[in-house]
This record gives structure tokens, C-alpha cells and sequence, in this order.
């Protein structure tokens, strides 16, 4: 055996290294959805501006005991109004009867409720002008202070504030108040005229209201969307609703190349890039995330009863169309406009101060009485 024999035998053979194939990455080539979803928070901003713009000339109307020009008022001003809504829901749930003060505001809650049911929270996101104005604030906050965000352990008990708000407010109308005691709210005087007391708490703002309202700009500005992620009992509503939406953002592991920009772009701070379905009451659908994703059917909402992909465009043009059809059915159907005349809304400016509501356990229990004893006095 000569030496190079002996050479070749003595030294044992190398491993061989293994060769990872990398993932072949098709390019995302789809359009974002972004510049039409600011179209449509546009539009309703400005339809919001418009019904503003008239209830402060029916307003004037009032106000000046009937001698300014006669504007008739916006049914669109029910829309915010949700307790008043939230009552005639159940009103119309236990009776079958839509109340005649303030129809408009039942089919725009039934609305936004199913709005969130077909494509998850995406009413924040899409049409709330509240929503709209709280974005542009975080825009305008991250431009100059950057991205911010609270502290988990400070976080999560903030966010549970508007589900407690709104759990008081359902414990109060669906459990603390009498189908008679329901009733006797919905067509008080007070709630005729919720609007103006609305209009007045704004039109005369108070120090107070004025701080809280200061307050809630600023901490918008540096926290963003603080008034939607932390007190906004609509949102808590939604984020419950979306929960039962079949309709999720979803993400392919196979093809996901973990840049996370897509946890980076989520405003509402979900970690997309963990899980495989989006499932958060945070998540308003605003398709950001499937926007910045760089690899092409990889983050998409899908159906998941189907598992199919849900086209962008199609997406707005849902949002809108549930919206528009429901509150449309309002209006064909002769549900929309009230029916307090000019000289019921006149004679009620005169005791505008003296109209209240239940403020507590205690008045809601006065009420609940009250209500008894007139029924039993009209048996």
C-alpha cells in the first residue's frame, strides 16, 4: 500500500453540507386598498359635516322662537345618539314597534352592528367620522413624536375601560330597566329632544367639557387612537360583534418571509406576524397590514367558512353597501324622518333646563316605579 493509499484510508470523509433551498418569494404586485378607504372616510366625514351644518340652521329656528328661516332637521343627527338607539333596539326587539322619536337611529346602530358582522370592526375604520379624525391625529403625532405605545401592564386596563362603560350601559337598559320603564323613556320629553341637548352641551361647552374634550385631542395626537382603543363603548360593541365575523385576516406561514411589516403597519398594535388568524377585537379591518405585505398571497382576508380570498375592492364596496341598505330600508320604509312637529319642538324649548335623565341605580329604580304605577292607573 503505498502513501497516498494509507492517506486516503486514515482521513474519515467530511459531512456533507446540507443546501437549504430558499423560498421562492412572488413579488406582491396587488394595489392597496388605502387611497379608497380615505375616500370613503371622506365622504362620510363631509355627509357628517353636512347634517352638523343643517341641525345647527334647524337649530336657529328654534332658537330664535320660530322667526328664522325654517330648516327641517336632519334624521342623520340620530346617529349619534347610541343610547337612545340601544333602547329602541330592545324596544323594537320586545314589541316588533319602531319608537317614532328618533327611527333613524335604530336602522343606523342595526347598520354599523351588521357592518361588523359581514367584515369585522371595519365601521371604525371605514365610516366613523370619529375614527377618521382620530387617524389623522396619530398621523400627524407620529410624524413629529414617532410611534408610541403604552406599556402592556398600563394598556390592557385601559382598554378594558370601554368595555366597562359599556357593560354599564347595557346592565342598565337590558337589566336594571322595566320593558314599562323603557317605554316611558323613549317617549319622555327628554328623549325627544336628546338632539338639542346634544347640540347645547357642545354649543356651550363647559370648562370641564372643554378639558376632557383638550385632553382626549392631545393624548390622540401622542397615543393614537387613544378615544377609540381606550373609552369608546361603540368600539368595545364592534370589537365583541367582529369576534363572530366569518371574515378574518389571515396569513400563509408557507409563503411568509417574517419581515413583520406587517405588525409594524397595524395601528391597533396586533402581532400579525405571529398568528395565523387575526383574532382581535382590536383589529377594525383596515387592511393596512395586507397593503405593506411584500410577498403576494400571503396576508389576506378570507373567509373562514370557505377559506376564500375576499378581492379589496370588494371589501369597500361591502362596507358600504350593508351600510347604505339597511339605513335605506329606514327610508323607503317611512322610518327615518320623526314625527314631532315644529310647535311640539317649539313649546319644548321653553322647558329644555328642566328635562333630565336617569343618572344612577336610584333613578332608574324611581323610574321603574313610576312607570308601574302609571300602567297600573291605565288598567
Amino acid at each position: 500500500m503505498n502513501t497516498e493509499t494509507q492517506n486516503q484510508t486514515a482521513t474519515p470523509s467530511l459531512p456533507r453540507r446540507k443546501i437549504r433551498k430558499k423560498k421562492k418569494v412572488i413579488r406582491n404586485i396587488e394595489k392597496p386598498i388605502q387611497r379608497y378607504r380615505k375616500y370613503i372616510q371622506i365622504a362620510f366625514t363631509a355627509l357628517s359635516v353636512a347634517i352638523g351644518v343643517r341641525f345647527y340652521f334647524f337649530m336657529q329656528y328654534l332658537e330664535s322662537n320660530g322667526h328664522a328661516a325654517w330648516i327641517s332637521r336632519p334624521p342623520g343627527v340620530d346617529a349619534f345618539l347610541p343610547i337612545s338607539s340601544m333602547m329602541s333596539v330592545y324596544h323594537f326587539l320586545t314589541t316588533g314597534n319602531i319608537h317614532h322619536f328618533h327611527p333613524a337611529g335604530l336602522f343606523i346602530f342595526l347598520a354599523i352592528i351588521l357592518v361588523s358582522l359581514v367584515i369585522g370592526r371595519s365601521f371604525c375604520s371605514w365610516i366613523c367620522p370619529v375614527g377618521f379624525l382620530s387617524e389623522l391625529l396619530g398621523d400627524f403625532g407620529e410624524r413629529f413624536f414617532g410611534k408610541i405605545k403604552l406599556p402592556r401592564w398600563l394598556d390592557y386596563p385601559l382598554r378594558s375601560l370601554k368595555y366597562l362603560l359599556l357593560g354599564f350601559f347595557v346592565y342598565s337598559i337590558f337589566f336594571l330597566m322595566s320593558k314599562m320603564a323603557i317605554n316611558a323613556f323613549l317617549n319622555s320629553p327628554y328623549n325627544a329632544v336628546a338632539d338639542i341637548k346634544m347640540y347645547h352641551f357642545f354649543a356651550d361647552l363647559s370648562r370641564v367639557g372643554a378639558i376632557v374634550l383638550a385632553f382626549l385631542i392631545l393624548a390622540s395626537i401622542f397615543i393614537r387612537n387613544f378615544w377609540c382603543r381606550y373609552l369608546c363603548p361603540y368600539g368595545a360593541l364592534l370589537g365583541i360583534t367582529s369576534l363572530l365575523s366569518p371574515n378574518k385576516i389571515q396569513r400563509n406561514p408557507e409563503s411568509c418571509i417574517d419581515c413583520a411589516k406587517c405588525t409594524k403597519a397595524c395601528p391597533s398594535f396586533i402581532k400579525v406576524d405571529k398568528v395565523k388568524t387575526v383574532w382581535s377585537d382590536e383589529c377594525s379591518t383596515c387592511m393596512n397590514c395586507v397593503d405593506v405585505c411584500p410577498v403576494a398571497d400571503t396576508l389576506d382576508l378570507k373567509s373562514t367558512l370557505t377559506k376564500r380570498k375576499i378581492p379589496k375592492k370588494k371589501i369597500a364596496i361591502a362596507v358600504v353597501a350593508v351600510f347604505t341598505l339597511i339605513t335605506g330600508v329606514g327610508m323607503v320604509t317611512g322610518h327615518w324622518q320623526n314625527d314631532i312637529t315644529k310647535q311640539e319642538y317649539l313649546h319644548h324649548m321653553k322647558y329644555l333646563d328642566s328635562y333630565g335623565h336617569p343618572r344612577g341605580a336610584d333613578d332608574i329604580s324611581k323610574l321603574n316605579k313610576s312607570a308601574q304605577k302609571k300602567s297600573s292607573e291605565n288598567e
